[in-house]
């Protein structure tokens, strides 16, 4: 009940950063192009906080030159509210297709601006969300990062990596010719193979001035696999230390559950055959599909012995077994992690190519997605994002800081989808109006809006069902 609370938490706190600074990326636009906001709202749902700014000095102009005061529209100053409902946020800005404007306020009105002005307005939104990832990311980088370098430990002989001729201890400084530092850069440049054919270039270090590119193979590679791990997938495995046997997480409904395994339970044997790492561990349950196994597991200093049976599962066209368990975080040792850092100039740099790569990356999974490349079972919803949230504020402030550089870049694009609800669909109506000299017919966006509407309900029951299945 409290990890449960302490996500909750850790999600309304994350959304509410990022909503924030989106509602406030169209608000401060919005005053720049001189139109009036009328409510500035973080969350959906019951105000349970308000407060109204001051009136800016040009609405108050507008009302001093009305004819008559009295007998029009009181324009007062924003109203800032938080409400109960934490999931998202809108400004709401004066406009003549939501209300009545009288004649002396409709320069105020967002429907009266021109056209290149509506759309800085609800493009500033988006891009107040990359401009807080390169932030973010440059206040790591000037810190510096702390990664894992992506040194290679057993390499399987009959995997595509054994194949493309890689060995224990090569280091890998580039994939596909883009230089990587630490084992979550050699990820991210993998993950952006998904689907593909044609090769993948791994280049290592194997003398300080000497490297050597290892070419690997792929066809369609992973198209449609749910949850994909590409290095894993390929054969590259991490030059891991002698990592006890200890087991985190289990998978509710799993064999290990249905085994009677718990979260910190030790593996000490197998079939009688003595563990000394978590690598001997994953290697017999993989090489056992469908096999019975007896295990000798320690639990609270007492031995226990119990009985499972590792699910058969396809990997890359091997059969290997899985009973749905996870390393206890065990941290590794100094000489297998780097510290990524620049000056504070280069730091700027090395943020904006970093919020750059994942944003593509996002493009191009989306893409990938549509075109059934990559499964919608990828889709993650508030359940997922809260435990992600909590796990990272857990793991230290560097971790929560990138997680929110992350979700911050997947808030941008999200809103930039051209979906007629969202800032994106609002975005293709007003380059068609550029390209047209005229906007779009009020019935033709009425009916994007409901299509839109319908589009995204589907996206967040999707979301749901995919963070339910993984419970």
């Amino acid at each position: 009940m409290i990890e449960v609370l302490q996500s909750v938490i850790a999600l309304i706190f994350t959304l509410s950063i990022l909503v924030t600074i989106h509602e406030y990326g169209h608000y401060w636009v919005a005053r720049r192009c001189n139109v009036h906001v009328l409510r500035f709202s973080v969350g959906f749902g019951k105000p349970l906080f308000v407060k109204r700014g001051p009136a800016p000095r040009s609405v108050q102009q507008s009302q001093d030159l009305a004819p008559d005061a009295s007998s029009y529209q009181s324009l007062e100053g924003t109203e800032f509210v938080l409400a109960a409902i934490p999931l998202g946020g809108f400004v709401k800005m004066l406009d003549e297709r939501e209300g009545f404007v009288p004649d002396h306020q409709k320069h105020l009105a967002f429907n009266n601006k021109s056209v290149f002005q509506r759309i800085s307005i609800v493009a500033a939104g988006p891009l107040a969300n990359f401009i807080l990832a390169i932030i973010a990311y440059w206040m790591l980088f000037v810190v510096g990062v702390t990664g894992i370098i992506p040194k290679l430990g057993e390499i399987d002989p009959e995997s595509k990596a054994g194949y493309a001729g890689l060995q224990v201890g090569d280091e890998i400084s580039a994939v596909d010719g883009n230089l990587v530092k630490t084992w979550s850069d050699v990820n991210l440049r993998l993950f952006e193979r998904l689907s593909e054919s044609g090769t993948i270039v791994i280049t290592v270090t194997e003398a300080p001035d000497f490297t050597k590119d290892h070419v690997i193979p792929i066809k369609s590679w992973l198209k449609g696999v749910d949850e994909p791990q590409p290095a894993t997938a390929l054969g590259l495995r991490l030059s891991y230390p002698s990592i006890p046997a200890l087991i985190g997480d289990v998978v509710s409904g799993g064999r290990a559950e249905n085994a009677g395994l718990l979260s910190g339970d030790m593996v000490m044997a197998v079939n009688d055959l003595k563990i000394n790492s978590w690598i001997d561990w994953v290697r017999l349950i993989q090489e056992s599909p469908e096999q019975t196994m007896a295990l000798s597991v320690s639990r609270d200093g007492q031995l226990f012995e119990l009985f499972v049976t590792p699910e058969k599962i396809d990997r890359e066209g091997r059969s290997v077994g899985f009973i749905g368990v996870s390393r206890a975080s065990v941290p590794f040792p100094d000489e297998m992690q780097t510290n990524v850092s620049y000056p504070v100039h280069l730091a700027l740099v090395a943020a904006v190519e970093r919020t750059w790569d994942i944003t593509s990356f996002t493009f191009v999974s989306i893409q990938k997605m549509i075109m059934g490349a990559i499964s919608p079972k990828n889709i993650s919803g508030p359940i997922t994002i809260a435990q992600l949230a909590n796990a990272t504020a857990k793991s230290g402030l560097e971790s929560f800081i990138g997680f929110i550089a992350l979700l911050s870049i997947s808030l941008g694009v999200l809103n930039l989808l051209p979906i007629p609800i969202l800032d994106g669909g609002h975005l293709l109506y007003y380059l068609v109006e550029v390209v047209m000299g005229r906007p779009i017919p009020e019935r033709v966006q009425v009916w994007g809006l409901q299509l839109g509407m319908f589009l995204i309900m589907g996206i967040m029951i999707l979301a749901f069902y995919n963070d339910l299945t993984r419970l």
